[in-house]
């Protein structure tokens, strides 16, 4: 099962989405992969910590790596896997992000490499058993890549007007990319992050985003200083406070979810 978090735009909360959704299917026991797909590498930071750009050249790191090579010599072409590395939590792997990505992009869509991230996950399928995604702030080469490669995209929803506006550009984008690209894909629902129950704002926009048919997720995400804590401390909140309100309500929005991918293996 491959899901993507994505959204156009930035400072909604996908890369700690991503990582602590990921980190809970892996403390459950199930083998899962990050793939970093922002040049920023947000997700590969909070996971390993730096990268040693001496050690292992840009050009050759994780998904800049993969994608690079697909525009050589296919006897030269290694098996994705090689390209994965161990992070320091039993069953979650990343395939690291890279300055470089931002170099190879007009490259790679010039050559048209938009479908070699889903051929790529094709082979990783039966090494792991989910696969979460995080994406670029943007509609770019990476993120349809990504919403190609994925069977899901989670939407996440920082409660603010500006938000709320942006959200109708970026279902129209998923809706075309679906039409043109992945029939397959499928809106899981919008995750609403930095929730303040408190405030009336954010009740109110949620209640819109209800009333005109998003599928919001009832499991919300509040704020606290404690996600903060885990990013610097670069542990999952999982592993860094498995009883904290915060990481509870991550559990049950990955327990919703896997609720999902369960009911429609049945159907």
């Amino acid at each position: 099962m491959h899901r993507v978090i994505f959204n156009q735009k930035g400072g909604v909360g996908k890369t700690s989405i991503t990582c602590n959704l990921a980190a809970i299917s892996a403390s459950q026991g199930l083998r899962t992969l990050v793939i970093d797909l922002d040049v920023q590498g947000n997700s590969t930071h909070y996971l390993i910590g730096a990268v040693d750009a001496e050690q292992y050249p840009a050009e050759a790191q994780g998904v800049a790596g993969l994608f690079k090579q697909t525009v050589g010599s296919r006897s030269m072409r290694k098996n994705p896997d090689s390209f994965v590395w161990e992070t320091p939590f039993d069953n979650l792997f990343l395939l690291p992000s890279s300055p470089y990505l931002s170099e190879i992009e007009k490259e790679l869509e010039a050559r048209y490499k938009i479908y070699k991230l889903r051929d790529a996950l094709a082979k990783l399928d039966s090494e792991y058993d989910r696969i979460y995604i995080d994406t670029p702030p943007n509609f770019n080469f990476y993120s349809k890549s990504a919403l190609i490669a994925a069977s899901r995209v989670l939407v996440p929803f920082d409660c603010d007007s500006f938000a709320r506006q942006s959200l109708y550009e970026l279902m129209l984008n998923i809706e075309e990319l679906q039409e043109d690209h992945n029939p397959e894909l499928e809106l899981e629902g919008i995750v609403i992050n930095q929730f303040n129950g408190q405030a009336r704002l954010p009740g109110e926009l949620v209640a819109e985003l209800q009333s005109e048919g998003f599928p919001v997720i009832d499991s919300f995400l509040s704020s606290s200083v404690k996600m903060r804590e885990s990013h610097h401390e670069m542990r999952p909140l999982i592993y860094l406070a498995p009883s904290h309100k915060l990481t509870q309500s991550y559990i049950a929005l990955h327990q919703a979810l896997e609720k999902g991918v369960k009911k429609c293996r049945r159907s």
